[in-house]
């Protein structure tokens, strides 16, 4: 049975852009795919006509390729038994110009069409442990005085047993005898007649193979491993602070140095204190008697009670500062400051005595606050 123009198959014109061609298949594919459908041979059918579609029109390469030549470029040559691709026929100096890479590069591109997946090749050159990162909690007493713990850590280490040689001690890595050590076979294309280099299959382009893999690792080198880890956190840690722990990460490959560790801490709101950067806000009531008159105010800090000279005549939202009650600097010496602002409360529930008193004071003090309003107001209806 011949097949469906991809196209068609995904419900579009030609010319269609990659935008159009996911969103049309993503459609598709959530309409016909076999979860949704079980049981049903035909959508399964559809789905595997839509997949294949797809896999070809979102690949630049692959969508060239098949404008040019349909079908038939995509053709197995079951006769070989090779598993190549027939491009017997095919003009390829006209199809380097149309398709914009050289013959030349081919080896690559068969690649992605032989059996699918290229295998990549794993070199024998030292690799880097990767770093790991973990997520500490921290209380508002942490951040102030800093923390000394420790954590539990799974992670790779380099193999006791056999050093991180990856065979049986005793035993090396041999030479790969299907490449001859350089970890590449070159494999005749059809009709072109010529060999294109592969990635060897037997070592995977490492050019050597493990004919005695050690016992503990299984031939890796490294092994997992849990860890009580010790860990500093400096004072003045905020959210997202990254501490270094170095060598504590992923044992490297082949020699490789390990990673590091790194604790990113993540710090606990306060209920009272209110942190930007290394400073602290806070708010704090005080009565009309001490805002006209004056106090001497104690105030709550991160080290005990403090006092606070509240001069007379205070405003509510009046913001005050006290230097060196906020945060440790995680880089140099002192602290950030603690900044009070303060809020008047009036009473609530006066008797007839605290009323007359208070309108005494009114009539003593008859000035109104809001009249500078009332100019601006005037001056701009002017």
């Amino acid at each position: 049975m011949a097949k469906r123009d991809y196209y068609e198959v995904l419900h579009l014109k030609k010319g269609a852009s990659e935008k159009e061609i996911k969103a049309a298949y993503r459609k598709l594919a959530r309409k016909h795919h076999p979860d949704v459908n079980p049981g049903n041979a035909e959508a399964e059918a559809q789905f595997k006509e839509i997949s294949e579609a797809y896999q070809v029109l979102s690949d630049p390469q692959k969508r060239a390729i098949y404008d040019r030549f349909g079908h038939q470029a995509f053709r197995r040559d079951a006769g070989r038994g090779q598993g190549v691709w027939d491009f017997s026929g095919f003009d390829f100096s006209q199809f380097s110009r149309t398709v914009g890479f050289d013959v030349g590069d081919l080896g690559n591109l068969f690649g992605s069409f032989f059996g699918g997946r290229q295998q990549t090749p794993q070199s024998q050159e030292p690799v880097d442990g990767k770093d790991i990162q973990y997520t500490i909690d921290l209380s508002f007493e942490d951040v102030l005085d800093g923390l000394n713990t420790k954590i539990m850590l799974q992670h790779t280490v380099t193999c006791s047993h056999c050093k991180g040689k990856k065979t049986e001690p005793g035993y090396e890595l041999e030479t790969c005898s299907n490449c001859q050590g350089t970890g590449q076979v070159k494999v005749t294309a059809g009709f072109l007649n010529v060999g294109i280099p592969q990635t060897c299959s037997q070592c995977q382009g490492s050019g050597k193979v493990n004919r005695h893999p050690c016992h503990e690792c299984h031939g890796k080198g490294v092994q997992q491993q849990t860890d009580r880890i010790s860990v500093k956190i400096p004072a003045g840690a905020d959210n997202g602070t990254k501490v270094r722990v170095a060598g504590k990460g992923h044992a490297g490959e082949n020699g490789g140095r390990p990673g590091d560790l790194y604790i990113i801490t993540r710090v606990q709101q306060h209920p009272f204190f209110e942190r930007r950067g290394d400073n602290l806000y806070c708010e704090v009531p005080i009565t009309i008697t001490e805002a006209v008159l004056g106090a001497k105010l104690v105030v709550p800090t991160h080290s005990g009670d403090a006092s606070m000279i509240l001069p007379a005549g205070t405003q509510s939202g009046q913001k005050f500062r006290l230097r060196g009650k906020g945060i440790p600097h995680m880089k140099g010496a002192g602290r950030g400051d603690l900044f009070v602002t303060v809020k008047v409360v009036t009473p609530q529930n006066v008797d007839i005595r605290t009323s007359e008193l208070f309108r005494e004071i009114a009539r003593l003090h008859p000035e109104n606050p809001r009249e500078h309003l009332f100019s601006k107001m005037s001056g701009v209806s002017a």
